[in-house]
């Protein structure tokens, strides 16, 4: 019995050391979960971008002098919030990781504190069994019992100590569970409220196509046009090639002076100079935008598992992800492109042209004139990933460098 409740103490002060020394490893959210904690700040940072994109987009629809402009900025504006809810359920997914990886913690640190308090309770309450008149008929001096007794003395603050760790720790756990109750809750909403837009975003633009319903023979021609280089074009690169060409052409031809009028007074007529050109307006650093909310999983140069170097980004967008114009252009080319899914591209003169790959269906056609931040699309819903290039006289250049 002597060696026994020795024993016992004996590992029970190794236990309090095991357990101060994972109590003083309390749980670090920055060297644990750095990842999660980053992609919190990214998605918060873009969530309050897109909503201050929106409320700009609602006060020019409300200023908008023409039903078609009021139409388009209200599509951007919604576009807008379509992001925002998709930032949102991004942090929100981040926020539950964040939350269940410290629930694991906590639950680990609950089972290696209890492992050992249950077997010191399972030895107490054998010795308490037994009757007294059993342990004084046990060979053994009335000096063996006194100090039994001062090694349970002894062990009791141990106990206590012990006992106090697992309160702290169920209470923590507690904790935890209730903010992950409000993190999944905040998500379940934030993606209704996605939902929502969608559906709403999704009227407009059929009101929107309604009211353009006498332009659709003229945008078929060019939309015929733009298939039928794609269909000759031998990859996407020559396909960017000849579509820049002829943005170099209807630009020139665009810079042409117009007829001068004709006199009133041909005698006193003089050699006035033709108007001048318009000057198209030149993509600026910081006036180019991100065309969809997510994060970067590969940039300019790096390369992919095929071999094959970038010559743009790749974005993880949410399923179904909400893709607008990242600056303003012209619709050069939208449909179907061999390995590469839907794809876009979008004339922003001066030599600019973005191509956007990835998408799962479109709300841009050719020949459509885009402002900034409107509707051109959506991500797929399993693949996710928009790759986007930005060329300016047919070389790449690097996005984010242009990104405001």
């Amino acid at each position: 019995m002597r060696r026994a409740l020795f024993a016992l103490v004996l590992a029970a002060a190794g236990t309090v050391g095991a357990i101060a020394l994972a109590q003083s490893d309390i749980f670090d959210p920055v060297v644990i979960a750095e990842n999660e904690r980053q992609q919190l700040r990214e998605a918060k940072e873009q969530s309050v971008q897109a909503m201050a994109r929106s409320a700009q987009f609602e006060a020019q629809a409300l200023a908008a002098r023409s039903e078609a402009e009021r139409l388009k900025k209200q599509s951007a504006a919604l576009a807008a919030r379509i992001q925002s809810a998709e930032a949102d359920i991004r942090a929100g997914e981040a926020r539950v990781a964040l939350v269940n990886r410290r629930l694991a913690i906590r639950r680990a640190r609950l089972a290696e504190q209890q492992k050992p308090l249950l077997e010191l309770s399972a030895t107490l309450q054998q010795l308490s069994r037994q009757p007294p008149v059993s342990v004084l008929a046990q060979p053994g001096s009335l000096r063996d019992m006194v100090h039994a007794r001062a090694v349970l003395d002894a062990t009791m603050p141990i106990i206590e100590h012990r006992t106090a760790g697992v309160r702290r720790e169920l209470a923590e756990l507690r904790t935890a569970q209730q903010h992950q109750a409000i993190a999944l809750k905040a998500l379940a909403a934030s993606k209704e409220q996605l939902a929502e837009r969608r559906d709403t975003l999704t009227r407009l633009e059929n009101e929107g196509r309604l009211r353009s319903r006498e332009l659709i023979s003229s945008a078929r021609l060019e939309a015929d046009r733009a298939l039928g280089l794609g269909e000759k074009a031998r990859d996407i690169v020559e396909l960017m090639d000849t579509l820049e060409t002829d943005s170099a052409v209807r630009a020139e031809l665009a810079r042409l002076p117009g007829p001068i009028a004709r006199p009133r007074d041909p005698s006193r007529a003089s050699s006035q100079p033709a108007p001048p050109a318009p000057v198209e307006p030149e993509l600026t650093v910081g006036a180019y935008r991100l065309p969809v909310v997510g994060r970067i999983i590969a940039g300019l140069g790096e390369v992919n598992d095929s071999g094959v170097r970038s010559r743009g980004i790749t974005v993880a967008a949410q399923p179904g992800g909400q893709v607008v114009a990242p600056a303003p252009g012209r619709v050069s080319f939208a449909g179907d492109y061999r390995g590469y899914g839907k794809i876009i591209i979008i004339d922003h003169g001066g030599g600019w042209t973005s191509l956007i790959t990835g998408l799962i269906g479109l709300s841009a056609g050719v020949g459509d004139v885009l402002d900034a931040g409107m509707p051109i699309g959506r991500a797929g819903s399993n693949d996710s990933r928009i790759t986007i290039e930005l060329r300016r006289a047919g070389r790449p250049v690097d996005i984010v460098a242009m990104l405001g």
